[in-house]
């Protein structure tokens, strides 16, 4: 499908789902930090979370956080200020960028594939970084959703995402991740990164939303390190609060236009859900055993790579 640079009602308002930007019906509007008013007034700094997760409170995106404060098997805390996650950094502000700024990023590895890319726009990043492009399939998802927001159409609406359709898509998007021989090789080439880098060169690697390539990374990342697999789900799936308020309000707004009569059928699209990551690991397991087994077999990281991620991330 050919991505015109002519924004249509429905381009923008498909964009907004997937592409991680406001519509035009709410263009001026600040999407809100879970249950801490609006990131207009939140403070620029990290915040550390009850959780342990520290939000990185920006205007332009929702769902920015630093993966430290974990505790790992034998009880030492995975480092702060090394590695970042995040969604889309197109729609930064300037005080955004500011921020971005202060946490001395000395890469961003950007997830997303060309189209998205193309209509969303290419990150805003502080001065003398670029991004790195490391594409990783969405499994068609972009042109589901133009095709179907689009139609304006809600019995085609409900034919495609209805009846568990949109749920089932979605755990096939996380296949994916362990049977796509290019995505491993994005994974593989991230987590080596971060394994030869230092304290002096922290990282950070996103997607459209944060949640599902990002998830799938951190998820890795954090059981590579040692961190217990209830805590790695527990970062996986904190994306839906973080990201709850703002998808709600994309959901309303496609409601209001006109778009769509039930937007409800985008949730398992916008949601992070522990039976997405089940089916990845499902699939981890039948081919290589275990997630050691994938990082070693699938991403080819050695055991001396394995031993870095963890001198580099936990102190």
């Amino acid at each position: 499908m050919r991505i015109t640079r002519t924004r249509t009602a429905a381009g923008v308002a498909i964009s907004a789902l997937a592409l991680g930007t406001l519509p035009a019906w709410a263009a001026h509007a600040e999407p809100a930090a879970p249950g801490r008013g609006t990131a207009r007034h939140a403070p620029h700094h990290p915040r550390p979370a009850s959780d342990g997760v520290r939000q990185i409170p920006l205007q332009g995106a929702v769902n920015v956080r630093d993966l430290g404060g974990y505790r790992t098997y034998d009880g030492a805390q995975v480092r702060y200020g090394q590695v970042f996650r995040a969604d889309a950094l197109a729609k930064l502000t300037d005080a955004d960028v500011a921020t971005l700024g202060k946490l001395r990023l000395k890469k961003v590895v950007d997830y997303r594939v060309p189209a998205e890319v193309q209509y969303d726009g290419a990150d805003r990043l502080p001065a003398g970084l670029t991004a790195t492009s490391r594409s990783v399939s969405d499994n068609g998802l972009f042109t589901m959703l133009m095709t179907a927001i689009g139609s304006k159409d809600p019995v085609k609406q409900e034919e495609m995402l209805g009846n568990g359709k949109a749920d089932a898509f979605m755990r096939d998007v996380y296949r994916t991740f362990v049977t796509d021989g290019s995505n491993r090789a994005q994974f593989a080439a991230t987590l080596r990164d971060i394994a030869h880098g230092d304290a002096a060169s922290p990282l950070l690697y996103h997607c459209t939303s944060g949640k599902d390539r990002t998830g799938w990374t951190s998820y890795l990342l954090l059981r590579a390190i040692g961190v217990p697999e209830h805590t790695a789900a527990g970062d996986y799936l904190a994306s839906n609060t973080y990201r709850a308020a703002y998808d709600a309000k994309v959901r309303e707004g496609l409601k209001q236009s006109g778009m769509m009569q039930n937007p409800d059928l985008l949730v398992p699209l916008q949601e992070v859900r522990t039976g997405y990551l089940r089916a990845a690991l499902d699939e981890v397991e039948d081919r290589y055993g275990s997630v050691n087994g994938y990082l070693r077999k699938g991403l080819g990281l050695d055991a001396r790579t394995i031993l870095a991620l963890r001198d580099r991330m936990v102190g």
